[in-house]
């Protein structure tokens, strides 16, 4: 089961979702083609989070710096696939500099989640995937009901099929916390508790705009998915008591109203 694609373009492009699509793929390719086994190790003490280290006061920046380091093709193909799928929509949303930050706001909340979880690992922790969840989680709040489209392996065949957003990002979510709670941080290659606090954070950061939008009116207005471009005209907007609305805009023959 594999997600492929959502049903719900924003209708603009997405710079930054690429930028850190192409980013990090520059990143990867600078180090894991061509690299020996020792020359990847190297990369991944020196640029990844040890949490042992950050224990001692060294290597500050490595939560930050771990975001973009990736420990294979498989790994930077999934967390890039997701961004590419949960990202544009957000970004849309939020515009392209907050995004960012929140983006990596939640990268950084991932990290210090997992290093939380195993304050005292030797083991490097690496990759997009907390900061990934952010997105994912943001996602939920702000479009539950949008559809999202799995690619199914059947054996002989495949099939693809959509499902609302929150079915899918509350299943992934529940198995995180699941392998969270049943494996040790120190004796499996998945960073759970960084996907749990990265999608956590990407729930509260994103609450706020939800609020903007009209909270559940927002819900209500679009059915739980992302706004047509168009209707983003009448979109309401909660303001603070005092505060100057705009002028009314314009009914015309290209205007959406729900």
């Amino acid at each position: 089961m594999l997600p492929i694609r959502d049903r719900n373009p924003s209708g603009h492009t997405p710079f930054v979702t690429w930028a850190l699509i192409a980013l990090n793929f520059v990143v990867f390719l600078s180090y894991w083609p061509a690299g020996t086994e020792e020359s990847v190790s190297a990369v991944f003490h020196a640029w990844g989070m040890v949490p042992a280290q950050i224990s001692a006061g060294e290597r500050l920046i490595t939560p930050l710096t771990s975001i973009f380091i990736h420990g294979g093709w498989f790994h930077i193909g999934l967390n890039m696939l997701f961004l590419r799928i949960f990202g544009d929509n957000l970004e849309f949303e939020m515009g392209a500099l907050p995004f960012l930050g929140f983006y990596l706001a939640c990268g950084l909340i991932a990290a210090m989640m997992q290093y939380v979880a195993a304050i005292d690992s030797p083991v490097p922790v690496a990759g997009a995937s907390g900061a990934v969840a952010g997105v994912m989680g943001g996602y939920l709040l702000m479009f539950p009901r949008a559809r999202v489209e799995l690619m199914l392996y059947l054996v002989v065949t495949m099939r693809v099929v959509a499902v609302p957003a929150w079915f899918l990002l509350s299943l992934w979510f529940t198995l995180q916390v699941w392998g969270g709670l049943s494996t040790p941080p120190s004796s499996t290659s998945v960073a759970f508790w960084a996907h749990i606090g990265g999608f956590l954070a990407g729930v509260g950061m994103a609450a706020r705009l939800w609020r903007m939008r009209g909270g559940t009116m927002f819900w209500r207005r679009f059915h739980g998915l992302p706004p047509h471009p168009l209707a983003q005209l009448s979109m309401p907007v909660v303001r603070r008591r005092g505060a100057v609305l705009p002028p009314p805009v314009a009914r015309g023959l290209f205007r959406r109203d729900e």
